[in-house]
């Protein structure tokens, strides 16, 4: 793989895979001394274009997210249906999901990553831009997120 193949070494998110994001989102406002925010729920599916592993997927989860400068933490709480959060809870509980990086040129990214072992295994769109999940856990030993703003 190319180094610097992201064109950024900028993290701009950790996301953390919760199963209830009421609680947990109240423990972090406690702990960073902030108002508790609101959660929303991701499109649905005609919206969203959700694919996981190749298929599509009617997945949706409950976001709450916290600015703290430049680091974005988001809380994920998913729902039922087959995602990489579904998976990861069902697989290892609550905890780190993954690190995300803005980008440009999300297909190129893609490729690039894919072309070093590290295969998309989700990807769909959301208001004002797309997102991808990268498996980069052999390697970095966390998943990658792709986000790309229009």
């Amino acid at each position: 793989m190319t180094a610097g193949a992201l064109g950024t070494k900028l993290v701009t998110q950790i996301g953390i895979v919760v199963k209830d994001i009421d609680t947990v989102s109240q423990s972090y406002a406690d702990f960073l001394g902030v108002e508790r925010p609101k959660w929303s729920w991701t499109d649905t599916v005609d919206v969203a274009q959700t694919e996981f592993n190749g298929q599509p997927s009617e997945a949706r989860a409950k976001l709450a997210f916290f600015d703290c400068g430049q680091l974005q933490i988001e809380l994920i709480e998913p729902d039922e249906h087959p995602s990489t959060w579904r998976e990861f809870l069902d697989e290892h509980g609550e905890g780190v999901h993954h690190i995300a990086f803005g980008i440009q040129g999300m297909k190129d990214k893609i490729a690039v990553l894919e072309g070093g072992h590290m295969p998309l295994i989700q990807k769909g769109e959301y208001t004002g831009g797309r997102y991808a999940y990268i498996d980069s856990s052999n390697q970095l030993k966390v998943l990658i997120e792709l986000l790309e703003n229009d």
